[in-house]
């Protein structure tokens, strides 16, 4: 966007004085937001995070460091007039004769004569011409208002609907043999759940009868549960009292009870995996309890909230524990450690806003479309039947950095530009930014649109959270933030003050006089804005009058040219060129 006549310094200064300050916003957020991952207890977490914001970080430094000698060097080739691929110098007019695919590739770029710069893209005419004035009509607001409270209300049902837990079969691709199983497994064995190991931690006298009927009222505090099978229980200490029963050992004294232990670990090896026995010391032992009607991810949690507590309150030192409980036991904290997260990246993200977006206001709009970027993929994550584990857990801290990408660009565009009012402010910020921020969302979900054909889960879950990060970050940056923006003129600057100098002041006080119909004058007005040629101020223009430095524009207002040219006093100062 910057002048091609211009020199190589003053064009890159332009340029990282209009696009630095957005990309640090846009790095810092994703930055800090990946940081912040690192405070979960999950370790496959942090170590994403640690691994994604320290890219993340190194992309920001090559953005402004070799991306920008690049362009340098690019520029030089521009001001040398040398070709893109051979860098041999090129004629900068088509000779006669030549073809259009000479002219294509061997002429000199082409860029507007009127501005210097390159030509503008169609996409940015129609963010300007189409789009952005079709977003700002009123009967548009308002339907894009119904819009966003029909997005809020799915968001939020969704995320009332939302199940905790990963079900273990899409750890595995989905033509493996271990889905089947799963599968059967809960088709033919869903009436069962996890056989619990129940261990004795420390040493403790198995022959003392005290001591034993604790260990009793702890068991049958265990079978006692709603979920426990009372008639399915596995215990080496049972077995051996009733072997020693049969074989008239007193068991009830610690000698008795080691020496003849060996010899029932040898006819009964199925227990030699249940007790630690070493050095004629038992050091720790296990029993299994038999749970049963376990099929939810919530049956699940209260399954393994229940053994522990009760595992707590006995005197014996007793643990549960299951394999199984590694997947379990994310139910405890994923609920508590998402929303902290979210919650502390946002507020780190408001803080980054007010610093680097010139205005508080609009800082709480990038703020709220965080928050809301964030409701939404929850929401509808639940309703595309993903839950919520630390698969997805690690996703959504990605969602929290990319949502803050569309939401600043568009605000900080919106609260630097010069326009007067909150409307055009709306179009100049679509028309600068509305096409890169489409080009970077489309490019992104095109990058991971080939996942969403694996047969592996996880890449699954990646592409749709992904998706609906873009998605609805485009759509927040494109539609619901430029719209809301519009409804608080402070985001669009104060009323500039009246600093006109005295000719310009004539001049406004002359075409006060002036009555026109308000549809003409619009005409006018566009036809002058669309057909506009500016004449230097050294041509001759209306003899009979002087004429201060200034530029104007040629009109058709026959009742003051000369030579047509239109006078200086006639003439309403569109704008003025030092």
């Amino acid at each position: 966007q910057t002048s091609v006549h211009d020199r190589v310094e003053t064009r890159l200064s332009n340029t990282y004085k209009e696009a630095a300050i957005s990309i640090t916003i846009t790095t810092l957020t994703d930055v800090l937001a990946f940081y912040i991952g690192l405070m979960t207890p999950f370790r496959s977490v942090r170590s994403f995070c640690l691994y994604t914001s320290t890219s993340i970080l190194f992309c920001y430094i090559y953005s402004i460091t070799f991306f920008g000698a690049f362009l340098v060097l690019n520029g030089r080739r521009e001001n040398s007039n040398k070709h893109w691929l051979t860098c041999k110098e090129v004629p900068e007019e088509c000779p006669v004769g030549q073809s259009k695919w000479y002219e294509l590739c061997c002429v000199g770029g082409a860029y507007d004569p009127h501005t210097g710069t390159e030509e503008v893209q169609p996409m940015n005419h129609f963010f300007k011409k189409y789009y952005g004035p079709f977003l700002t009509k009123s009967w548009t607001k308002v339907f894009v208002i119904v819009l966003y409270c029909i997005y809020l209300i799915i968001s939020i049902y969704g995320c009332f609907q939302i199940q905790e837990g990963i079900d273990l079969r899409n750890l595995a691709a989905d033509d493996s043999y271990v889905v089947k199983y799963y599968d059967n497994e809960k088709a033919y064995f869903s009436e069962y759940g996890p056989n619990i190991m129940v261990v004795i931690r420390r040493e403790f006298p198995y022959w003392d009868e005290k001591y034993m009927s604790d260990l009793e009222t702890c068991i049958e505090d265990f079978k006692n549960l709603s979920f426990i099978e009372k008639d399915i229980f596995t215990s080496w200490i049972k077995s051996y009292k009733y072997y020693g029963y049969h074989t008239k050992l007193n068991l009830s004294t610690e000698d008795v009870f080691k020496d003849n232990l060996d010899r029932f670990l040898r006819f009964y090896s199925d227990f030699k995996q249940d007790v630690n026995f070493t050095n004629n010391s038992i050091y720790a032992s296990r029993f299994f309890i038999q749970t049963v009607n376990i099929s939810t991810a919530l049956d699940e949690m209260n399954m393994l909230n229940k053994l522990r507590e009760t595992a707590q309150k006995c005197p014996v030192p007793l643990l549960v524990y299951h394999p199984a409980f590694i997947y379990h036991d994310q139910y405890a904290v994923i609920v508590s450690n998402t929303i902290q997260n979210i919650a502390v990246t946002t507020a780190v993200m408001l803080l980054i806003s007010l610093l680097l977006i010139p205005n508080p206001l609009c800082s709480l709009w990038v703020t709220f479309s965080i928050a809301s970027v964030i409701v939404g993929v929850t929401g509808f994550m639940a309703l595309w039947d993903v839950n919520l584990d630390t698969i997805s857990m690690i996703i959504l801290v990605v969602c929290i950095g990319f949502s803050v990408d569309f939401s600043a660009h568009i605000s900080y565009a919106f609260v630097s530009n010069k326009k007067p009012s909150a409307n055009e402010k709306a179009v100049e910020a679509l028309f600068n930014l509305g096409y890169p921020i489409l080009q970077g969302a489309v490019s992104t979900i095109l990058g991971v649109v080939v996942l969403s054909a694996s047969k592996n889960y996880i890449f699954r879950t990646f592409f749709k959270i992904m998706f609906l990060v873009i998605f609805f970050g485009l759509f927040h940056g494109l539609t619901f933030i430029p719209v809301f923006l519009t409804f608080f003129d402070i985001c669009s600057g104060t009323p500039a003050k009246n600093t006109s100098g005295p000719e310009e002041q004539a001049m406004r006080n002359h075409t006060n006089n002036i009555q026109v119909n308000s549809k003409d004058c619009e005409l006018k007005e566009r036809e002058i804005y669309d057909n506009h040629n500016f004449q230097p101020d050294d041509h001759r223009i209306c003899q009979s009058q002087p004429c201060p430095a200034i530029w104007m524009i040629t009109g058709n207002n026959h009742n003051h040219v000369q030579d047509n040219h239109m006078c200086v006093a006639s003439t309403i100062p569109m704008f003025r060129v030092d």
